[in-house]
């Protein structure tokens, strides 16, 4: 039994590493991508597609594991992944190419979702903590391998096998989770499905999504677009309020956030997720864009932020049964308002070393944040309800980075278009249009080339600037985390 548990484990295990890779190789390839199948004006969406589709499923497809055989939805969750791939490396353009990711992103949602499942009802009970620790291992290995192994397939093979390689590894998934999942729960033999709140609550995180990804960037956030789709998104809101409220078998029944521990732990994960990945997706601006690090030093600052989460979370899943899970959730919402509050010291003298440490911090505190707060809004619900209850963390989490990152983007464009129009030396037009569509173009050394030697000094003061302000709301949203986990219940450790 054991050894099958562990088999099991393995099994999906490789399935979540599939998800969280596919997030993180796209980068390498981007440019070779673009080259290859045109379309510019759909770059961030490629990216995009995948996260707005994976943060829709996320709560979906937990609802239905706990109405329906998890063996079934995980199944049909990697299959879809793996057709979806294969669709992404055969793409003949960029919309063929945003589409096939659309379905990566639903298949990721699924499998974010039940893993987790899996991994709670898999372990014994003394052993859980340590087990859905190893989750977090996987992004570590995933932020370690991703970019490196992407560079690598672009430039000795073709940028289409980042997507191929996902067909051997999902097969032998698939492979586990066939031959050892078995089910752990008696689920309803009557189910009702809630399709009015599944299409309203679709519709909402769609416009929410859409508005803040492209709000302060595509579009003005004071213009006709951001106001439709924030109308969009109270009317889809309501509607799903409603629904819930007299569903008989609710997606998300809103009774649970009368509970303290699913209700502050969801947003206590919401806030840590918001800091921690909009410091992910902004600190490397400031890194090479302000202190005029290399792309190689970056890396290796903002590896520190991922290991950081990785042995942080491993680390408590093994020491869990000497505290209790408040306390670790304090220590680790402590330990990130510290880290981010340091961020707030940063200039053009700051050290890759102590931006090393400093990240480090961030991230201990994010490993032991996510996995305590998981723990007790699972045990907020009854094992009736772990699907919804894990889903809705995991949820919490995807929609938290999200925000951030896309609220600080809107923020660090705005600040730095803003500071280069009131000084006299500033880009040129046309570079100025490529920085509004995104920000990331900063870091293209096509991009780089063309900027004038007068306006580098510039560049580099609004940059730091601009950052900054992401810097300040970071620490703010860390405090915020902090502030809630105090009002966490209380629970024995173990």
């Amino acid at each position: 039994m054991k050894q099958t548990q562990t088999l099991l484990i393995g099994a999906v295990l490789l399935a979540l590493f599939l998800g969280a890779l596919d997030a993180l190789i796209m980068s390498a390839a981007m440019p070779t991508i673009i080259a290859e199948l045109s379309g510019l004006h759909l770059y961030a969406w490629v990216y995009s597609a995948y996260f707005m589709a994976r943060a829709i499923s996320l709560p979906v497809f937990g609802k239905l594991s706990d109405l329906f055989a998890v063996k079934k939805l995980l199944v049909v969750s990697v299959t879809l992944f793996i057709l979806a791939s294969m669709a992404a490396g055969a793409a003949p353009s960029m919309g063929f190419l945003v589409a096939a990711r659309v379905f990566q992103g639903i298949g990721s949602g699924g499998i974010f979702a039940l893993v987790y499942v899996v991994l709670t009802e898999a372990a014994p009970r003394d052993q859980r903590a340590k087990t859905l620790s190893l989750a977090s291992s996987i992004w570590g290995i995933s932020s370690v391998i991703g970019p490196t192994l992407g560079g690598f397939i672009v430039s000795f093979f073709s940028w289409r096998w980042i997507f191929f390689i996902n067909l051997p590894l999902g097969l032998l998934s698939l492979a586990g989770i066939f031959f050892f999942l078995r089910e752990f729960r008696e689920k309803k033999t009557d189910v009702s499905l809630d399709w009015a709140g599944l299409v309203s609550l679709t519709g909402f995180l769609l416009a929410v999504l859409t508005l803040v990804m492209t709000a302060g960037r595509t579009i003005a956030w004071i213009s006709l677009p951001a106001l439709l789709l924030a109308m969009a998104a109270l009317v889809c809101g309501a509607w799903f309020v409603r629904s819930e409220l007299g569903a008989a078998d609710p997606i998300l029944d809103l009774r649970f956030f009368r509970r303290r521990g699913f209700a502050v732990g969801n947003l206590a994960g919401f806030c840590a997720s918001f800091s921690m990945f909009a410091l992910f997706g902004y600190a490397p601006l400031f890194l090479q864009g302000a202190l005029g690090q290399t792309p190689l030093q970056v890396g290796m600052a903002m590896l520190s932020l991922s290991l950081g989460w990785s042995l942080g979370s491993l680390l408590l899943g093994r020491v869990m049964h000497y505290t209790t899970q408040k306390t670790a959730a304090l220590a680790g919402a402590l330990l990130l308002a510290a880290g981010t509050g340091m961020t707030l010291g940063f200039s053009t003298t700051t050290t890759m070393l102590h931006s090393f440490l400093v990240f480090q911090v961030v991230g201990f505190g994010m490993g032991f944040v996510t996995l305590s707060t998981l723990l007790i809004v699972q045990d907020s619900l009854g094992s009736r309800d772990l699907g919804v209850a894990t889903s809705s963390h995991q949820f919490a989490r995807t929609l938290g980075g999200t925000l951030g990152v896309g609220v600080c983007g809107g923020l660090v464009t705005s600040r730095l278009l803003n500071r280069l129009e009131t000084v006299e030396v500033s880009l040129p037009q046309d570079l100025m249009i490529q920085l509004k569509e995104s920000m990331e173009n900063l870091f293209r050394p096509e991009f780089q080339a063309l900027i004038p030697d007068a306006a580098r000094a510039t560049l580099k003061t609004a940059v730091a600037q601009g950052v900054w302000t992401t810097f300040v709301l970071v620490f703010m949203v860390s405090i915020i985390c902090f502030v809630l986990v105090c009002f966490l219940p209380g629970q024995e450790g173990g």
